[in-house]
């Protein structure tokens, strides 16, 4: 496999003069707002944003987008890359999704946040949220309930293709004239 290093330079930017990607799909619901400030508060940047330079010079955000929107007059690190339009849209679609297929060891998240500690409030819930979701897997039940068997009765059906809509609603007034449960569909 050939990996390419695609990350141009590391710059710093006031974060009110990156573009936002006009096709990011991402929303932030204001309690992720809040919790973000406050880890910024309390910790700071520890993460630099994702940009690609556009013909006119300016960087055009692939990620980061909640950081530059609550930091616009900060000067902030970001790693330019050199992707090109569809290598973009494919970074964009795919870069939040892939880390939430990280399975999770519920024991040692359970311990790291237990050492964590926070007086911002948003943080605070993030944390407790998290410990909710794990009280399942700590105390050994299965993430998803046991699946219960279901009887499903037997049934025959006929399906009949139709050249047009009226054909369609010519065969069912005639088969249900004729006593036989029917339901139109349509491909």
């Amino acid at each position: 496999m050939n990996i390419r290093d695609r990350i141009k330079e590391l710059r710093r930017v006031k974060a009110g003069e990156l573009r936002p990607h006009p096709k990011n799909w991402r929303t932030h619901p204001e309690s992720q707002q809040d919790a973000l400030r406050g880890v910024l508060a309390e910790i700071g940047y520890a993460d630099a944003l994702i940009a690609r330079e556009l013909p006119d010079g300016s960087l055009q955000l692939i990620d980061g987008h909640l950081r530059a929107q609550i930091t616009p007059e900060m000067e902030v690190p970001v790693l330019v890359v050199d992707l090109d339009d569809d290598e973009t849209a494919k970074l964009l679609v795919l870069l939040d999704p892939l880390a939430s297929l990280a399975e999770t060891d519920a024991a040692l998240l359970s311990e790291l946040v237990a050492q964590v500690e926070t007086e911002n409030e948003a943080v605070g819930a993030v944390l407790e949220r998290m410990l909710a979701e794990l009280e399942p897997s700590l105390a050994g039940e299965p993430p998803f309930p046991e699946p219960r068997e279901v009887e499903i009765p037997e049934a025959f059906q006929v399906v009949v293709e139709c050249a047009d809509e009226d054909q369609q609603q010519t065969v069912f007034e005639r088969m249900t004239g004729e006593g036989f449960q029917c339901r139109l569909l349509t491909l």
